[in-house]
């Protein structure tokens, strides 16, 4: 059996996927949400601590607005890799799936996934942000994440405390801009605050997911999207891989899910199920994705979409903030 990796593990986050067993195994009593807290939290150490004052997302749509997307992109993954993101989704929640054998047997899984979707700024003004394939592996596979599978999706949904009502915009070229995805996000807010999302609520409905699937291998240089269901629990996108690898429109996001999840109470990779032919059910309808970790480790590295420059006379928000290694 492939032993577990972990991510730059501290103690203090090897005592929190301890929690995370011990939780699984005797659930949570009323002097338990300590133990849940810590066990949550030490699954999101990979997050940078974040810049002292973060751009704000309406900051970072005014930065980006005149960027091609190729520009655009570099500027959102070393925002995102500086710790620019809102601390709710630092609070990770868990979303339970499970799957019956032939022989009877029933595996409960467990995974640990973003309340909402990826997204830059503060908890109180922030642009939940699409991305290309090569930057949300770059992501993912830096902070000790991965992409969820099309099953992770459906879970997700059925498990949202708030569903979003899908709200598209009108096709073509536009769909890529810096203004759809500023527009498509104030449509979105207007409806978090018609239903009263609470802050930090597990919520789904309002994008697709950019997701890892098995047609990843069979179609190199493309990206696998998926969801965006209606409020009957259809999704309106199938699966698909039609789009390249560099594409990103309005209607994507990016909803990471930490790596480490549980299997009848035992701590394990999502890549380490993924792998295995029994085991991968519980998450995967498609049956073992292999290499998922390896996949976007590579794919992370790549960056064919983002030159590392800045437009002249345009200043850099990442002005004396370290830059990670791409």
């Amino acid at each position: 059996m492939k032993t577990l990796r972990f991510f730059n593990v501290t103690p203090k986050a090897v005592l929190g996927l301890l929690c995370l067993s011990l939780l699984a195994t005797n659930g949570v009593t009323a002097d338990g949400q300590g133990i849940v807290s810590l066990a949550l939290n030490a699954l999101t150490h990979g997050i940078p601590s974040g810049p002292p004052r973060p751009m704000t997302g309406s900051e970072f749509g005014k930065y980006v607005a005149k960027m091609d997307p190729r520009e655009r992109e570099e500027a959102i993954l070393h925002q995102i890799l500086a710790g620019n993101v809102p601390g709710f989704l630092r609070k990770l929640v868990p979303v339970k799936l499970s799957f019956q054998s032939s022989e009877g047997r029933t595996m409960n899984a467990t995974i640990f996934a973003m309340p909402e979707y990826l997204a830059i700024g503060t908890d109180k003004d922030f642009l939940r942000i699409p991305m290309n394939l090569y930057t949300a592996a770059a992501v993912a596979s830096k902070m000790g994440f991965v992409l969820p599978t099309r099953k992770i999706v459906d879970a997700i949904y059925a498990q949202a405390a708030f569903h979003f009502a899908p709200q598209p915009m009108t096709a073509g070229p536009q769909m890529r801009s810096t203004q759809y995805y500023v527009t498509h996000n104030e449509k979105v807010e207007e409806q978090s605050r018609a239903l009263g999302v609470v802050e930090g609520s597990l919520v789904s409905g309002d994008k697709k997911d950019v997701v890892v699937s098995n047609r990843l291998e069979r179609n190199p240089g493309k990206i696998a999207i998926y969801g965006w269901h209606k409020l009957d629990g259809l999704a309106i996108q199938p699966l698909s891989t039609v789009h390249g690898a560099c594409y990103a429109d309005y209607s994507h996001g990016i909803r990471l899910v930490s790596q480490t999840m549980l299997v009848d109470g035992e701590t394990k990779s999502v890549d380490e199920v993924l792998d295995d032919p029994t085991l991968s059910q519980t998450i995967s309808d498609e049956g073992p994705i292999p290499g998922v970790q390896g996949l976007l480790e590579r794919t992370g590295n790549e960056q064919p979409c983002a030159p590392i420059s800045v437009k002249p006379g345009i200043r850099n928000p990442l002005d004396g903030v370290p830059r990670l290694p791409l």
